[in-house]
């Protein structure tokens, strides 16, 4: 990241409306949408760009958030927790200012195995160099785990509350009075309630961001979406079909290995790639069950992922996914470094 200097930190006092106990949360929302000025388009002298982190417990929505953001998916979701393991960045570049964003793995509060270790450092790394932090958790909800992380925030670096999952909350008047709470546990900059999957909350919440960016050059390209490689999609793909066909039977210690990624030439298509991974788990039953009955589950997870990153790619793919056991492999230092985790 540049040293650039930072603009003068936006206003952030709160609208009288959000000190009545009375107050409705459309009314909240609309003194939360930014000012005319912050999606002004500026010139290439007066462009911004900047880090923004997104940071928050597993399974608050962050990798739904990451994806809306930049408009395609660059990180998996799933309704399995802690399926994001690395620090992945994702771009959008909107009105002369592009947003970085680093979607983290869930910090991990439970289970210290050398898996989790690394998944910690790489939250820790994500939101010690960043120019915007947007901590996400589930509207109306603050758990232990919640604490936790918001405990790890520096001083001096604004702090976004983002209270997704909005449209799960039946009773909206009681959001106002749990996000002034919230507001007394930390010094948020400003709070956000919003759903990551309407695109309306989206265009709202860059708006707000954009306050907060250093006015710089880009670090991209204007139509560069993520500085993940085509090989790292890959092994994130067949990880997210992994846990969605498999759900809760399979630990989530499960994880996939990239043993060939080449592109050939092909009279029949623009681009020809042959990829070739392999399925890690840590017994014996976990193989039979990713494998399922005459290899059906197996045949689905490779069909899915195949699918998906003709589309990602725009290429035609031919996928091999093998499976192998790798007894204790998550508590293993070395091997959790030699499967690509920091």
């Amino acid at each position: 990241m540049t040293n650039a200097s930072k603009p003068p930190a936006p206003d952030t006092a709160e609208p009288s409306d959000h000190q009545n106990p009375n107050v409705d949360l459309d009314a909240m929302l609309a003194a939360a949408k930014p000012g005319a000025s912050a999606s002004t388009p500026v010139d290439a002298t007066g462009q911004r760009c900047g880090l923004i982190a997104i940071v928050g417990k597993p399974n608050v929505g962050k990798s739904t958030l990451m994806n809306a953001l930049v408009g395609q998916k660059v990180s998996i979701t799933s309704r399995k927790a802690q399926t994001t393991r690395h620090r992945i960045t994702g771009i959008r570049t909107k009105d002369g200012t592009q947003f970085v964003f680093v979607d983290t793995p869930g910090f991990q509060t439970r289970h210290s195995t050398a898996l989790n270790k690394s998944l910690n450092k790489t939250v820790m790394g994500a939101i010690g160099d960043v120019d915007l932090i947007l901590f996400v958790v589930e509207a109306g909800s603050f758990t232990l785990a919640d604490a936790k992380v918001l405990s790890l925030f520096k001083p001096g670096i604004p702090t976004l509350l983002v209270a997704n999952k909005l449209d799960t909350v039946h009773r909206r008047a009681e959001i106002a009075p749990w996000l002034r709470d919230m507001q007394e546990r930390h010094p948020f900059a400003e709070f956000v309630p919003m759903s990551a999957k309407n695109k309306g909350d989206i265009e709202r919440l860059f708006g707000i961001v954009g306050k907060y960016l250093p006015e710089q050059p880009w670090w991209y390209a204007e139509d560069e979406l993520t500085d993940r490689s085509e090989k790292f999609l890959a092994s994130e793909t067949v990880r997210e079909k992994l846990f969605r066909f498999t759900g809760d039977e399979l630990p989530y210690t499960s994880t996939v290995v990239v043993d060939k990624f080449e592109e050939e030439k092909s009279k029949q298509h623009k681009r020809f790639i042959k990829i070739a991974v392999t399925i890690v788990v840590e017994r014996d039953g976990h193989k039979a069950m990713v494998i399922g009955d005459k290899g059906e589950r197996l045949k689905r997870i490779s069909t899915e992922a195949r699918q998906e990153l003709e589309k990602l790619m725009d290429a035609k793919v031919f996928l091999e996914v093998w499976v192998k056991v790798r007894s204790g492999w998550a508590d293993d230092e070395a091997r959790v470094r030699s499967f690509g985790y920091e």
